[in-house]
């Protein structure tokens, strides 16, 4: 996707133009479905993730000069999977009991979510500005692989030596993110 037709995606949403909202669903709307769906998800989940990620888009874009490193597409694919991915979390911590009991509604806290993307988005942006070998240990390493996978992956002698490179990565990474001058911001 060129540059132009994001920056199309970004005016439109900040304006909150129909057309490109509507070109949104047609585009990105059966990515997600199919993500969600795969991941226990509902039609009415893939609904609400994808109406929180536009709003959420939206008030950032209106608020804060947004800076996307990645395709639009690829980006808002991202927000709606984060956001799928805490509502799962959020959803093995219900309590499920025979009795009554009664409701009470909560507010979605989108402050809370655009925070958390602000959080995500400045951990991919220093990512991006590891060695690709720290970037593809570090990979290996956050998607749980075990440290006996890691040494005969990347050649390594022993796993001591992959603790002491991972270690080192993550030194490097938060280093980076503590450094950026939103950290602060973004670390309460």
């Amino acid at each position: 996707m060129s540059k132009q037709k994001d920056l199309e995606y970004l005016e439109g949403l900040r304006n909150g133009d129909t057309k490109i909202i509507k070109a949104l669903y047609t585009t990105v709307f059966p990515k997600v479905r199919d993500f969600i769906f795969k991941n226990k998800g509902k039609h009415h989940d893939v609904e609400e993730v994808f109406h929180n990620a536009l709003f959420q888009l939206t008030i950032r874009l209106k608020i804060d000069n947004l800076e996307i490193n990645s395709s639009f597409e690829a980006y808002l694919f991202t927000m709606c999977r984060n956001i799928w991915r805490k509502e799962l979390n959020n959803r093995k911590k219900w309590v499920r009991k025979d009795t009554f009991m009664t409701l009470r509604e909560e507010e979605y806290d989108h402050s809370e979510a655009i925070i958390a993307q602000e959080r995500w988005d400045l951990f991919e942006k220093k990512v991006e500005l590891l060695s690709p070998n720290c970037r593809e240990l570090l990979k290996a390493y956050f998607n749980k692989i075990s440290y006996t996978e890691i040494v005969k992956k990347f050649n390594y002698s022993s796993d001591n030596v992959a603790f002491q490179r991972i270690f080192r990565c993550k030194k490097q990474l938060a280093d980076l993110i503590k450094n950026d001058s939103n950290y602060e911001k973004l670390k309460k």
